[in-house]
């Protein structure tokens, strides 16, 4: 009723009543843009519902191979348990238990001669070396998981002891990494590929590793291939998975951690997005416990509270519906994160300030949004992030 003018609706309540047969140019106008306006609204609620209907497939396919893999796992145990010795083919009449002899039912006295105490010594030794085997699988899988982490596990310091010339290298190594990552985009590639050539001396240090690990989110930003980016997020995110389970003080180590679970979460379904989302929250609430000065944290949080509050209504109830306690951020809170970042350190980032201009927007503070666009417009673009911010910009000009 209220998408259609009045001009459209009978003059009075009777039965004889006669809609009018023309609309005002201003009545037109606002009949079309509401149709218009429900018209988008029923496209972009068809493209969510077919998101949803994709990844609730793709989540249901995946639980049906989880459980065909426990069972398929379970059932191999229990046959392993029910018959731990190979059994041997006997021509015997006499019972097939290894524990007896092979003989019509007559102890044998002769040790080892008998076919039953032939078979009783080959089935052992084939329990024997399949027991081997097995150990032997068992010693090459942790061999596999734990060959990473091997020096990390040499002692128990924070960090390796490392002798004065290789502490000094260390020292230059790292000064180095540090300004090829601020610097353009070959000098951050030079960054990645020095990093890994000396991660054979250095893959015990601490400030080392998780410094390896944001050469591999510097990678994962300028590769446009969409393996290439899985392939080093996933790798950047295995060598801090290691790095915290020595070092689960670090501020560095939980803030890359967060965002290499981001990058690695892209290429993943709705709900292992979600799921990502809860860990990104979880380590950068330990980073800023660990760090409550860094600008760069708190910047991190806003923007997940920005993209939590603007979660569609379908998006909310998915996550409703696959976790027990939801993710809850409004825009205020996104906001008091961008502030602070900006009262620690002051035209910290371009992207920064047009999140504070866009969350004013959304809370309907048009004068504070203009005045954030104005700063933010001051700033001069070094990354990806500030150039799509521009883009952002120009729009919210636009409007």
């Amino acid at each position: 009723a209220q998408a259609v003018p009045a001009a459209l609706l009978p003059e009075d309540g009777g039965d004889g009543a006669v809609p009018s047969p023309l609309l005002r140019q201003e009545e037109q106008l606002e009949l079309l843009e509401r149709l218009d306006f429900v018209v988008r609204n029923i496209a972009e609620l068809r493209k969510e519902v077919e998101e949803l209907r994709n990844s609730l497939q793709q989540l249901a396919v995946e639980i049906v191979g989880e459980v065909r893999t426990h069972l398929e796992e379970t059932q191999r145990v229990t046959r392993r348990r029910k018959f731990p010795f190979s059994r041997e083919r006997s021509d015997s009449t006499g019972s097939s238990s290894i524990y007896f002899t092979a003989s019509s039912g007559n102890a044998n006295t002769d040790d080892g001669e008998s076919e039953g105490g032939y078979t009783t010594a080959n089935a052992e030794s084939d329990y024997d070396r399949e027991s081997e085997r097995e150990s032997e699988d068992e010693v090459s899988c942790d061999t596999v998981r734990t060959v990473r982490r091997d020096s990390l596990d040499l002692v128990p310091e924070d960090d390796l002891l490392l002798d004065s010339t290789l502490e000094e290298g260390l020292g230059q190594l790292l000064e180095q990494a540090d300004r090829l990552h601020d610097g353009d985009e070959q000098d951050r590639r030079e960054g990645f590929q020095l990093l890994l050539n000396n991660k054979l001396a250095y893959a015990g240090q601490r400030e080392f590793l998780w410094r390896l690990a944001r050469a591999h989110c510097d990678m994962w930003e300028l590769t446009e291939d969409a393996e290439l980016r899985r392939s080093y997020a996933a790798e950047g995110k295995e060598e801090l998975e290691l790095a915290l389970q020595k070092w689960d003080q670090s501020a560095e180590c939980h803030q890359w951690f967060a965002i290499l679970c981001g990058q690695v979460s892209e290429h993943e379904s709705i709900p292992k997005r979600i799921q990502a989302g809860y860990v990104f929250k979880e380590h950068i609430d330990k980073a800023i416990a660990l760090k409550p000065q860094d600008p760069q944290l708190y910047y991190l949080l806003g923007r997940w509270c920005y993209q939590v509050a603007h979660l569609g209504w379908l998006e909310k109830r998915t996550v409703s519906a696959l976790f027990e306690a939801p993710p809850t951020a409004t825009v205020q809170d996104a906001l008091q994160n961008f502030l602070r970042v900006e009262e620690l350190s002051p035209g910290f980032s371009k992207a920064g300030r047009v999140y504070i201009a866009k969350c004013y927007r959304d809370l309907g503070n048009a004068s504070a949004a203009v005045l954030w666009m104005n700063l933010a417009s001051e700033l001069p673009g070094n990354t990806k992030e500030d150039a799509e911010s521009e883009k952002e910009l120009e729009e919210m000009r636009s409007v």
